[in-house]
């Protein structure tokens, strides 16, 4: 038996308030489901690109956006890839695709997702912490931010 209520569906909605900072990022994932495969197309000359992808599947997801990355570099073409994912750092998809490429953004309290059956007419609090990954053509930077449920950053200095 699971410790933690699995969902019933992967059909939640991003956070108005986050979803509202990435106007005009091309959404690979989006609802309703598009004709399209996400993970079949080509994300490079989107230029930027939010995914908060179904987290039954976030390996795949999370692969995508790590290899976006580097064909970008290797293409010598500008991306930004933000992933929206469960804080799971034990996982074998975290340290080989997430922690090592990408800038973590440590999201403070949990985000209230929007279900998109609406079989729940409020947003719905996650059973878990969430983080913002930030996958982008720059030097990595080794600092911690706190991302605040109203859409604030907090920066942490290295201890």
């Amino acid at each position: 038996m699971s410790y933690i209520n699995k969902s019933l569906t992967d059909k939640w909605g991003t956070p108005k308030h986050i979803k509202d900072n990435y106007k005009g990022y091309f959404d690979p994932c989006p609802y309703p489901t598009p004709s399209w495969d996400g993970l079949q197309i080509d994300w490079v000359d989107k230029k930027k690109v939010f995914v908060n992808p179904p987290y039954s599947d976030i390996k795949s997801w999370a692969e995508k956006c790590y290899k976006t990355w580097v064909l970008a570099k290797r293409q010598n073409k500008s991306i930004k890839i933000l992933l929206l994912i469960l804080a799971r750092t034990d996982t074998a998809y975290f340290h080989n695709f997430v922690y090592k490429y990408s800038n973590i953004e440590f999201i403070r309290g949990r985000l209230k997702f929007v279900d998109l059956t609406a079989v729940s007419k409020k947003p719905t609090s996650a059973p878990f912490p969430s983080i913002l990954c930030t996958y982008e053509n720059k030097k990595k930077k080794y600092n911690v931010t706190l991302l605040t449920p109203d859409g604030t950053k907090e920066s942490l200095s290295p201890v």
